[in-house]
C-alpha cells in the first residue's frame, strides 16, 4: 500500500475528507470531478483520476473495501477483496462487476454503510446522470439514500486494520457529480450528515506537483542546467493557469510527440490554447513590415500619426514584444489602439488597412458595432449565456470568433455607446489576454490585434441639453488632441468610473485629426478613379472630362468636409455619380463606349452633367 507522505501539500478538499471521514456518512463532490490529480506513488508523483485518487486516500486511512457505482454499469471493485463484497452483500462481482438498477444499488449501498468487518466505501460515478438514464427511479433512490444518512453510524476498524491507530468511522457514500444542485435541495439543506465540497481547477502549488511530475517526459529536459530547468518549470507552472490538470499533462504529452524541447515549453503551452493555427505574424516578412507606413499611409490620407502609431505596433507585435515589460512570457494581445476623433477621418478604414496589410484581405477582421451593447445584458451577446439560461449552448460573438481563430483584428467601434458594465469584459482581455464564455471556456487574445473606434470628445453637453462642438475643423491638430484626449479621461475617469480600463489602454490612444482641403482633394480622386474603374471594367464605358470639368466637380464634392472622408464620397453620389447616371441612361447604346463630360450646372430639378459621346 502507498502511503500519502505528509510532506505532500494535498489539495484542500482532500484534506477535508480526512478530517470528516469520522464525522460525516456521505460527501457530495462536484465541480472539477472529471480531471485527474496528482498522488505520492512508487517514490514518485502520478497523476490519478478522481475515483483512483479517492481509492489511494481511503486505503491509507484504513478502507478494506472501496466500489464505484456507474449507471447502465453497476458495481466495479476498486479496491479490496471481492470475497468481502459477496459476504457483505451477497453477491458476487462475475465478470468484475455486479450490474444493478437503482433499486438493487440502495441495497448494496445500505448492506456496505452497514459493515462492522471492515470499513468500506461507496464511490457514485457519474451521479449527475441518473436523471437521465434511470429518472423514473431516482426519487427512491435519493428518500432511500437520504435516511441511510440519518441512520448511519461510526463503527470501529476490526483489529488488525491497515488503519493504524483504531478509531470509529462512517463507512462513506461519495456522490460525485457536476454541480452541486444536481442532488435535491432537500438533501443537502440542514443536513448534518452529508459534507458538500467543490473541487476546484487545480491551484498554484497542485500545478508544481502535476509539472513536475510530467516535464521530465519532455525531449530536452535532462540536457539543461538546473537553473535553466527551475525556469522553464516555473514557466510551465505560471503559464497554465487555469488550465484543468489533464490539460497540463496533456501539454507534456503534445510536446513529447511533436519533439518540442523543454527550453520551449512555452509554444507548447501556446499550441495547445490555440491549436493548430496558421501563425500570420510569424509570415509577416521583413520588407512588409518596413513598408507598413507607407502602405497604411496610401488608405489612410493625412493621418500621419495615426499611421505611424499602427505602424510601430505592427512592428512591435512582429516580434511579440507588447507587454514584455511587465513580464516575460505576457499573454497580453499583440497590440492595442484607442482610435479617436471625427467622424468619418479613417478610423474604421485603418483597422481593415491592417488587416489586409497582415492578412492579404481588408474585409478577414471582427467587427462589432457597440452601439448595439447599449443595454446591460448585452453582454450575453459577446461571451455567451450563462448555464441555465436559453441560448447557453451557443456561447459568445466574440469568444466563438476568437476560439476558432485567434489570430485576427477585432474592432470594437463606438465603443463609447457600450454600457459601462459591457466595457468590463475588456479589462481581462487587455491584461490577461483571456476571456472565459458562459459555456466555462477560455478563449485567447494573446495573438489578436484590438482596436477600438470612439467619437469622445466631439460634442460638449451644455446644461440647458443642447450639444455645441469641442473641436472644429479650423483648430490646429495640436489643439484637437488636446481637446479629444482630455473629454476621453474624463469619460472614462469620472462618467463611467472606469479608470482601469484607460490605464489599460496606456499610451495607444490615437487622436485622428480632421480632413484638411489637401487631403480631401487625394480622397476624392482615389474616390472617383473607384467609379471610372466600374463603368470601365464592367461595361467597357470610358469617361474623360473638358478642360476645367474635374476641377469645378472637385470643387463643389470638397466644399463641406465637416462629414470627413464619408461626406465627400456622400456628396460624389449627389454631385457626379447619380447626374451621370441619368445621362448614361438616356446616351448609352450597344458598341458606344467613350463619352466626355464637358461641365456640370445646377438647374431647378437639380446638378445635371453637360456631356456627350465621342
Amino acid at each position: 500500500m502507498n502511503d500519502f507522505d505528509d510532506a505532500f501539500v494535498r489539495p484542500k478538499w482532500a484534506r477535508e475528507i480526512d478530517r470528516f471521514l469520522a464525522i460525516r456518512p456521505q460527501f457530495l463532490l462536484y465541480g472539477n470531478v472529471n480531471d485527474v490529480f496528482p498522488a505520492p506513488l512508487g517514490g514518485g508523483v502520478a497523476t490519478l483520476a478522481l475515483p483512483d485518487y479517492l481509492k489511494e486516500l481511503l486505503a491509507d486511512r484504513g478502507t478494506a473495501l472501496t466500489v464505484k457505482y456507474e449507471p447502465l454499469i453497476g458495481f466495479s471493485l476498486l479496491f479490496g477483496d471481492g470475497e468481502l463484497f459477496r459476504r457483505l452483500t451477497g453477491h458476487s462481482l462475475s465478470g468484475g462487476a455486479l450490474p444493478a438498477s437503482l433499486e438493487r444499488a440502495a441495497e448494496v449501498v445500505a448492506a456496505l454503510a452497514e459493515s462492522a468487518l471492515g470499513h468500506t466505501a461507496v464511490l457514485l460515478c457519474f451521479a449527475s446522470r441518473l436523471r437521465d438514464l434511470c429518472e423514473s427511479d431516482m426519487e427512491p433512490f435519493f428518500y432511500r439514500m437520504f435516511r441511510l444518512s440519518l441512520e448511519s453510524v461510526p463503527r470501529m476498524a476490526p483489529s488488525g486494520s491497515a488503519s493504524g491507530k483504531p478509531r470509529p468511522r462512517y463507512n462513506p457514500l461519495f456522490w460525485i457529480m457536476d454541480k452541486e444542485n444536481d442532488l435535491p435541495p432537500w438533501y443537502t439543506l440542514d443536513n448534518p450528515k452529508i459534507r458538500v465540497l467543490p473541487i476546484p481547477r487545480p491551484d498554484n502549488e497542485i500545478r508544481r506537483h502535476i509539472v513536475g511530475a510530467v516535464s521530465p517526459k519532455i525531449p530536452g529536459y535532462g540536457a539543461l542546467s538546473d537553473e535553466e530547468r527551475r525556469a522553464n518549470l516555473g514557466l510551465y507552472q505560471d503559464q497554465t493557469t487555469g488550465l484543468l490538470a489533464g490539460e497540463i499533462a496533456a501539454i507534456a504529452q503534445m510536446a513529447w510527440h511533436e519533439q518540442i524541447p523543454f527550453n520551449r515549453i512555452g509554444d507548447a503551452i501556446q499550441r495547445y490554447k490555440l491549436g493548430i493555427q496558421e501563425n500570420m505574424w510569424e509570415k509577416l516578412d521583413r520588407d512588409k513590415v518596413l513598408g507598413a507606413e507607407a502602405f497604411l499611409s496610401a488608405r489612410v490620407m493625412g493621418q500621419s500619426a495615426a499611421v505611424r502609431h499602427a505602424s510601430d505596433i505592427l512592428k512591435r507585435s512582429r516580434f511579440n514584444l507588447s507587454g514584455a515589460q511587465f513580464s516575460r512570457f505576457s499573454q497580453r494581445p499583440r497590440g492595442i489602439l484607442f482610435l479617436a476623433g471625427p467622424t468619418g477621418v479613417g478610423k474604421t478604414e485603418l483597422a481593415k488597412a491592417i488587416t489586409e496589410l497582415i492578412f492579404g484581405s481588408a474585409t478577414h477582421y471582427i467587427r462589432f458595432d457597440m452601439s448595439e451593447f447599449g443595454h446591460e445584458h448585452a453582454n450575453q451577446r459577446l461571451v455567451g449565456a450563462p448555464p441555465g439560461y436559453v441560448g447557453y449552448d451557443v456561447g459568445g460573438e466574440l469568444t466563438n470568433a476568437i476560439r476558432q481563430n485567434p489570430f485576427s483584428v477585432v474592432l470594437f467601434d463606438e465603443v463609447e455607446k457600450a454600457h459601462p458594465k459591457i466595457l468590463d469584459i475588456f479589462l481581462q482581455i487587455l491584461d490577461d489576454g483571456r476571456l472565459t464564455s458562459g459555456r466555462g471556456e477560455t478563449v485567447y487574445f494573446s495573438e489578436s490585434l484590438i482596436v477600438f473606434t470612439s467619437n469622445l470628445g466631439m460634442f460638449e453637453q451644455l446644461p440647458d441639453g443642447t450639444k455645441r462642438a469641442r473641436v472644429t475643423p479650423d483648430m490646429p491638430y495640436e489643439g484637437i488632441v488636446e481637446k479629444i484626449g482630455g473629454a476621453i479621461d474624463d469619460f472614462f475617469k469620472y462618467r463611467i468610473n472606469r479608470p482601469e480600463i484607460l490605464n489599460r489602454i496606456g499610451r495607444n490612444v490615437v487622436v485622428f485629426d480632421f480632413i484638411r482641403t489637401g487631403t480631401a482633394r487625394k480622397i476624392f480622386n482615389r474616390m472617383m478613379d473607384n467609379v471610372l474603374f466600374r463603368l470601365n471594367d464592367g461595361y467597357g464605358i470610358e469617361i474623360r472630362f473638358a478642360d476645367g470639368a474635374f476641377g469645378r466637380i472637385a470643387d463643389l464634392v470638397c466644399a463641406d468636409l465637416s462629414m470627413g472622408g464619408r461626406g465627400i464620397g456622400s456628396s460624389l453620389e449627389a454631385f457626379f455619380m447619380n447626374p451621370l447616371s441619368r445621362r448614361l441612361c438616356e446616351l448609352y447604346k450597344e458598341g458606344q463606349k467613350n463619352y466626355l463630360v464637358e461641365d456640370l450646372v445646377e438647374t431647378p430639378e437639380g446638378w445635371e452633367l453637360v456631356m456627350k459621346e465621342t
